[in-house]
């Protein structure tokens, strides 16, 4: 492969219409993601708006044998920019957007860079809703391809598996579907597997027949973290599917932006949805009302309100993360992280977060991604203010992920790993070499840069 180098002539990638580079107009604003903390510098960047567009860009650019490193909302970007980019052109595809709904079917036709917002939007105009994150403004695809992990999750299980379709860019330019029927090799890759085998401009996705769910968030003074972990961790143990929740350890900075509720405060947060009638509910949230909450917003509401629950940052922020996949949490657990991110924590992150699996997580599926092992999936996040606090705030939120790590159980969850990760702990050993076979038919040369490559296997 030939690497670009300052002796290969700048007017080769000049000659590829579409493309920005360093020091050009507007290169600044688009080579920066939604994560404003990973500091991305590709030799050129890409913002196609239409899927024709994006593929004669990827063929011009793999011709001249440099990468291609495919991003849409750019949450998970810190690992490319950890990377440094110096030998690939980035490919946005945030300009790259459109959601059609087939209600009949209850299908949704999504194209790449498109958030989770306008789907769910569009899906519940038609009683209808989505397996989307936690985050409105988070793309369908990445999220997608990350396995997809959802407050539906524990009753309707990953997003990746209720895929009908995608339709991929090869490293050739040319325009692949992939389906059940259609390259079932490649499908079955692209549900879960990353973004190593092309750059998936449009999907279709199953949509749920919800028009609404019960959900909301409790909340407590920081003071009452140990009596709510440790209820939170009995109530899961022998929960109900229906319900899917996490709690937080959330250390709020001192901020006017913020209700006066939150500013400058330390707190546990509970929050989900529920997916039963109003009994139901209230009888499985009774344990949790039972802590006499200071705040309890669950509630009836429509199935669209549910990507807001969350309270994730609503504009592009500076942030880091770390994340490990957890068994069964004993007390032990319980202590180790509370000692880490409770109340008498010295220096702790924005959050530490326990969100609850199993249920229909915990049924294997076809796909690279078959489900989790997992019982709990912790995530650690930190803001990034200015860029010379990084390196304290990567260090906050990988001791929380240090503190948990004698209780790991299962592969990692992708989509919550922020940083460069040795990716053989992913996948099994079989399920890796058969990711292999995929790029090797699709990706001989290695053309895609993903945030997360497929592990390589033993020399040959």
């Amino acid at each position: 492969m030939t690497i670009l180098t300052p002796a290969l002539d700048p007017a080769a990638l000049r000659a590829i219409p579409g493309l920005i580079l360093p020091g050009d107009p507007g290169y600044d604003e688009a080579r920066t993601p939604w994560n404003l903390a990973a500091d991305q510098h590709p030799i050129a960047v890409a913002e196609p708006t239409t899927i024709a567009d994006a593929a004669r860009i990827v063929g011009a650019v793999a011709a001249l044998g440099l990468r291609i490193a495919p991003q849409a909302s750019g949450h998970g970007a810190m690992p490319l920019a950890e990377r440094g980019l110096s030998d690939a052109v980035l490919l946005r595809l945030h300009r790259l957007t459109g959601v059609s709904i087939d209600a009949e079917r209850r299908v949704a036709r999504v194209i790449g860079g498109t958030i989770w917002r306008e789907v769910v939007d569009a899906a519940a105009a038609h009683g209808l809703a989505a397996r989307h994150g936690s985050s409105p403004d988070v793309s369908v695809s990445g999220y997608v391809l990350g396995g997809g992990l959802s407050f539906y999750a524990r009753e309707h299980g990953l997003a990746a598996h209720h895929v009908r379709a995608f339709e991929m860019i090869t490293a050739e330019g040319d325009l692949v579907r992939a389906s059940a029927d259609s390259e079932p090799e490649l499908f079955w890759a692209l549900r879960g597997g990353g973004g190593s085998f092309g750059a998936v401009v449009a999907l279709e996705i199953e949509l749920l027949l919800v028009a609404e769910v019960h959900a909301g968030m409790m909340l407590w003074d920081m003071s009452a973290a140990s009596a709510v972990l440790q209820a939170w961790r009995d109530w899961t143990r022998d929960l109900d599917r229906c319900a899917t929740t996490s709690l937080r350890l959330m250390r709020f900075p001192p901020i006017p932006e913020l209700p006066p509720f939150l500013s400058g405060r330390a707190v546990v947060v509970i929050d989900g949805a529920v997916l039963a009638d109003e009994a139901r509910s209230a009888d499985l949230l009774a344990p949790l009302r039972a802590l006499d909450p200071e705040l309890d917003t669950f509630a009836r509401m429509p199935a669209a309100g549910l990507v807001d629950v969350h309270m994730d940052p609503p504009v592009p922020s500076p942030a880091v993360g770390d994340h490990v996949m957890l068994g069964e949490l004993d007390d032990a657990a319980l202590a180790a992280l509370l000692d880490a991110a409770g109340p008498d924590a010295q220096d702790a992150p924005l959050f530490a977060e326990l969100r609850h699996l199993g249920g229909a997580l915990a049924e294997t599926q076809d796909a690279a991604v078959p489900g989790f092992a997992g019982e709990y999936a912790l995530f650690a996040v930190d803001l990034v203010p200015v860029p010379e606090l990084i390196h304290a705030a990567t260090a906050r939120v990988c001791a929380i992920a240090d503190a948990m790590r004698g209780w790991a159980h299962g592969a990692p969850y992708l989509n919550f790993l922020d940083r460069i990760t040795d990716t053989s702990t992913a996948y099994a050993p079989d399920t890796a070499q058969r990711m292999r076979r995929v790029r090797d038919a699709f990706d001989p040369a290695r053309t895609w840069l993903a945030a997360h490559p497929i592990p390589e296997g033993a020399p040959a």
